[in-house]
């Protein structure tokens, strides 16, 4: 145990020298001009115009959070998909087509709310 634990110091010696070292060197190599663009925030290329506190519409974090959940519950489907052959030669095949027809159905149920509720309109009528 006393060889696995100076291996392990020794590594995280060795990260600790290699980051900080490259971070030294590349103070070290870097021209230092400052100028006032600089220093300015960057946005897609485009000057800031106005205050950066302002009222930002939510509605894109909830459009964001919504696409983010049903992309990650796809990503669950994907294994009952790519064993379900097996799960036929084993005679499971109706548990496992029942098991993706009811994570499906509850996919499709939260999208009904979501889309019945409104969330997925860009322009919400009032």
């Amino acid at each position: 145990m006393g060889v696995d634990l100076i291996i392990a110091l020794a590594f995280f010696v060795a990260a600790f020298v290699f980051i900080f070292g490259m971070l030294f060197l590349g103070k070290l190599l870097r021209p230092d001009n400052p100028q006032k663009d600089k220093s300015e925030i960057y946005e897609c290329g485009e000057r800031p115009i106005g205050e950066a506190w302002f009222q930002f519409n939510p509605r894109f974090y909830i459009i964001a959070l919504v696409f983010l959940i049903f992309d990650v519950e796809v990503v669950f489907i994907y294994p009952v998909a790519t064993v379900f052959k097996q799960s036929i030669a084993d005679g499971n095949g109706a548990l496992a087509l029942t098991e993706l027809t009811i994570f499906m159905a509850v996919l499709l149920l939260g999208l009904m709310y979501v889309w019945k509720k409104g969330d997925l309109n860009w322009l919400k009528r009032v």
